[in-house]
C-alpha cells in the first residue's frame, strides 16, 4: 500500500462485524447481508454470501485445486447499515446516554433515530481465555528469597 493509500485509512470505525448491511454499489447493489469480517487496512468488508467471484486455485499438498466460488471484500463505502426499524439503509451517529454508555444511532433523510445494537458475535471471542491453572502467583513464592547478596548465592552465570 502506497502512502497516500495509508492516509486515507478509516481511524474510526462505525461498521462492526456481524451487522446487518445493505450493499449499495456494485452488482450485489440492493441487497442485504451481515458482514462476515472487517479488513481494517484496507477500508474492506467481507458481506457474507455476497460479491462472489470464481477463484482459480492450484491443486497443492494437502489441500485440493479447482475453481471455487469466494466472498470478495467490498470497500466500506460501498455499504451502509440498515436501520432496525425502518429497514432502509442509513448512516451511523454516535450518542452518549444519561448513564454514559456509548451507543450507534441511525441518522439521515428518513432514518428512524433508533439505536443500532452492537453484535452479539463481538461478545463470543476467537480464543477464548485460558482457565486452567492459577490466576495468580501465590504468596509463598512471592515472599521466597532467591537470591543472598553476600554469597552471591541464586545470582546468574554472565
Amino acid at each position: 500500500m502506497g502512502w497516500k493509500a495509508a492516509q486515507k485509512l478509516i481511524h474510526h470505525w462505525k461498521i462492526l462485524r456481524g451487522d446487518n448491511v445493505m450493499i449499495i454499489r456494485g452488482k450485489d447493489r440492493g441487497e442485504t447481508g451481515t458482514i462476515k469480517r472487517v479488513i481494517r487496512s484496507q477500508n474492506r468488508v467481507i458481506v457474507e454470501g455476497k460479491n462472489l467471484v470464481k477463484k482459480h486455485i492450484k491443486q497443492g499438498q494437502g489441500h485440493e485445486g479447482g475453481i471455487f466460488t469466494v466472498e470478495a471484500p467490498l470497500h466500506v463505502s460501498n455499504v451502509q447499515i440498515v436501520d432496525p426499524v425502518t429497514g432502509q439503509p442509513c448512516k451511523v451517529g454516535i450518542r452518549y446516554q444519561e448513564d454514559g454508555t456509548k451507543v450507534r444511532v441511525a441518522r439521515g433523510i428518513g432514518a428512524s433515530g433508533s439505536i443500532i445494537p452492537r453484535p452479539e458475535i463481538l461478545k463470543i471471542r476467537a480464543t477464548p481465555r485460558p482457565t486452567i491453572g492459577p490466576k495468580d502467583t501465590p504468596i509463598e513464592l512471592v515472599h521466597e528469597k532467591t537470591y543472598d547478596a553476600k554469597t552471591g548465592k541464586g545470582m546468574p552465570g554472565l
